[in-house]
């Protein structure tokens, strides 16, 4: 085997059968339930059972990125919106329609993603709102993280059932 055809399959783009497209998947979804509103959640855990200043370092943590996706939300809000919008019609288009698997495995990553992003931004907006600190702050986070979880084990199961649908009805032994 020659270091040409190597390198092609490991950067196969038929997304579904490759390693790196389940590797990927499992860092994003990783990386959305540990990172909640900015906040890595083992600061939150130390937080809450510490106290002191590590619960005025998250509470300086969440009051700054709060406020910071309160910006970019009222500043540039309608336009994010749309630019997503328009990626994932083109995505799910590409992907469904003129059967594209690196479309559909974008699109199965991009499209849970954006309800991640708006229950993020609904949290934000409620913390800012409603002034939260303490123990409430910490019920809220605890709740935007099961939230988020459940979100990922539905987005990695409907990849996982249309991948394997994807393997075995388009594979080249058929």
């Amino acid at each position: 085997m020659d270091w040409y055809t190597t390198i092609i399959e490991l950067i196969d783009l038929r997304s579904f059968s490759n390693l790196w497209f389940w590797i990927m998947l499992a860092v994003i979804w990783s990386s959305a339930t540990h990172w909640i509103l900015g906040v890595p959640y083992d600061l939150v855990l130390r937080a809450r059972r510490q106290g002191g200043q590590h619960e005025a370092d998250f509470e300086d943590l969440v009051r700054i990125n709060v406020s910071r996706l309160m910006f970019i939300s009222n500043t540039s809000g309608l336009w994010m919106t749309s630019f997503g919008c328009f990626v994932l019609a083109i995505l799910s288009v590409l992907g469904f329609y003129y059967r594209v698997e690196f479309a559909q495995a974008v699109f199965l990553i991009f499209f849970p993603m954006s309800f991640v992003g708006l229950l993020t931004l609904a949290a934000a907006r409620g913390i800012q709102a409603d002034d939260v600190h303490g123990d409430e702050l910490y019920r809220r986070f605890a709740r935007h993280r099961v939230y988020v979880q459940l979100i990922g084990i539905i987005a990695i199961f409907v990849s996982s059932l249309w991948g394997m649908y994807q393997n075995f009805s388009f594979s080249p032994l058929n």
